[in-house]
């Protein structure tokens, strides 16, 4: 489970969010799990002071834990929400579980969802959202300016540096091609190499500063 944490003009942004089900926890056995609002409270942020969620896809281990920041606004592609979820709150795809379907229904009727329309889009200030390489969807990823530069956070658009360092696609995509062609564009948005961030890659943890053990600081 590999979630990030944006902080700035008053803002406090998670990209994914991570798990907590317990039939999850209890399917995959997860090691040294931690759950979501444990990790970000052990970064320094409490849960209610979460502002904002980037949904980057609907599988469940970027979008389970999204209930455990009870204020935040969840953003994700408007296409990615219907081509999964019907009115009802029903799956549409098996890309996503019905428990998570049920629940971004219930975020929608809320007022707490927005539906980015689209590419390239600055959704909050000094972050942007672009559409991703299809490994599901209408998967997004993330740029945010941090004091460094502009970093590129990839979730499972690119799964390991080795995408990157190697020029080879992910495992699962709907599209190869389009994915290698996300992969090129994080390239040229990332300010430098060092701040392309992939999505499950444990190795974050030796490239970048650890406030604590499974905490790594993005400069």
């Amino acid at each position: 489970m590999t979630f990030w944490l944006v902080r700035g003009h008053g803002r406090n942004v998670l990209v994914d969010a991570g798990f907590q089900r317990a039939d999850l926890i209890e399917r995959w056995k997860p090691a040294d799990y931690m759950t979501p609002d444990a990790a970000v409270t052990s970064a320094g942020v409490r849960p209610a002071d979460v502002t904002d969620i980037i949904v980057t896809h609907v599988h469940w281990d970027h979008l389970d834990g999204v209930r455990a920041f009870p204020n935040a606004k969840v953003w994700i592609q408007k296409e990615e929400y219907v081509h999964h979820v019907d009115s009802s709150g029903n799956p549409l795809d098996r890309a996503i579980d019905a428990p998570n379907a049920l629940m971004l229904a219930s975020l929608r009727r809320e007022g707490r969802l927005e539906l980015v329309d689209g590419d390239a889009q600055q959704i909050i200030p000094g972050i942007t959202v672009y559409i991703g390489g299809k490994h599901t969807f209408q998967s997004q990823y993330v740029a945010a300016r941090l004091s460094t530069g502009t970093a590129v956070f990839a979730s499972d658009n690119a799964y390991l540096y080795e995408n990157f360092d190697r020029r080879v696609p992910i495992a699962q995509t709907l599209d190869s091609a389009s994915n290698l062609r996300a992969q090129e564009r994080m390239r040229a948005i990332a300010s430098s190499p060092r701040l392309l961030i992939p999505g499950h890659d444990p190795s974050v943890f030796d490239r970048f500063r650890l406030l604590r053990p499974g905490v790594a600081v993005i400069r």
